[in-house]
């Protein structure tokens, strides 16, 4: 963690969603009025920011910087859960289906295959239509909804990821000892997978915000939650594109935009860290990126100095490592040998 905050976009990246996830949370407590609040019932003019109204007005006199800050909170929220559920049905179709193999795969493969040719918005338009206002409204059901959507390109991802860690040593010594699958599966496989399972959280985060956001302005989210979406909608029904109300549907659109670039930026600052060779096209150096994770250590031998390619030479010089994985109360494993390029 401490080198991805190395990272310039990283770092960026996150004060940036650190700044609107506190405007979402403390929105609606530090907005000047309330959502539904009207500075004027007789007129249906809506007016430009001014000292009084920083955002302007809407058509129906609703203070639109108030709707601004209280609109965050349901969209990051929907879209964060989403990302979260679609994580966990990634991991329990692709993992599986990758280290279990056989009938188990095909089977998983061809579901993740059905979902993923699929229209997400069109299917999530047709479930979410005949439902009640209420249900709409929902951010638990509507996150849950779209996360159904947006699980299968990362079980994809995950499945090959695991198909080509089954056969590594430290998890043939786990099937030798015994262990069971779930164990070697959440002990010794998800562990190794987390940067994936990082920019997986982060891509269907993404994609949670534009389609609940394009869900919203499409008229399939009840109009009684404010969020940007539904900003974006009334903006668009009484035409503030066309008749230049610009301050109705400019701000809520930066504000989704604004989100995307945060979670784009820590997307690509986590590429760069845990990929060696985006690391040393950055850098310029040809530096070995090594990461230890998972919960069995791994203590590398002594006696080793660094090769003159940069690799590390044993104490005949040669470029090899010897490394031990060792398990608590399961007693030490098998040597693995790594090649140095």
């Amino acid at each position: 963690m401490p080198s991805m905050l190395r990272s310039r976009k990283v770092a960026i990246g996150l004060l940036l969603l650190l700044v609107l996830v506190l405007v979402a949370l403390l929105g609606p407590l530090i907005a000047p009025h309330s959502p539904d609040w009207q500075a004027n019932r007789s007129s249906g003019l809506p007016l430009g920011p001014s000292g009084a109204h920083w955002l302007g007005t809407d058509q129906q006199q609703h203070d639109l910087f108030s709707r601004l800050l209280a609109g965050g909170r349901d969209t990051l929220l929907i879209s964060f859960l989403a990302g979260a559920l679609a994580n966990v049905l990634s991991v329990l179709v692709g993992v599986t289906a990758g280290f279990l193999g056989g009938v188990a795969d095909e089977v998983l493969s061809a579901l993740t295959n059905i979902f993923l040719a699929l229209p997400g918005l069109l299917i999530l338009m047709v479930i979410m239509k005949p439902l009640p206002p209420e249900d709409t409204s929902n951010p638990l059901l509507i996150g849950s909804v779209i996360a159904l959507t947006a699980w299968a390109w990362g079980a994809r991802v995950l499945r090959a990821q695991t198909m080509a860690m089954r056969s590594q040593d430290y998890v043939e010594s786990a099937r030798v000892i015994g262990e069971r699958t779930w164990r070697i599966i959440l002990f010794e496989v998800v562990p190794n997978l987390l940067p994936i399972l990082a920019s997986a959280f982060i891509f269907t985060v993404i994609y949670g915000i534009g389609t609940y956001t394009a869900l919203a302005w499409l008229g399939v989210i009840s109009p009684a939650s404010v969020t940007w979406g539904t900003v974006l909608n009334e903006a668009q029904g009484s035409g503030a594109a066309i008749n230049g109300y610009w301050w109705w549907y400019l701000p809520p659109a930066l504000a989704v935009a604004l989100v995307g670039i945060a979670l784009a930026l820590i997307n690509f600052g986590i590429d760069e860290v845990t990929n060696p060779r985006l690391a040393s096209a950055r850098t310029g150096r040809r530096d070995r990126v090594r990461f230890t994770l998972g919960l069995t250590p791994v203590l590398r031998s002594a006696g080793q100095v660094p090769a003159a390619d940069g690799g590390q030479a044993g104490p005949e010089g040669s470029a090899s490592e010897t490394t031990t994985k060792s398990e608590p109360g399961a007693g030490p494993a098998p040597h693995r040998m790594e090649a140095q390029p």
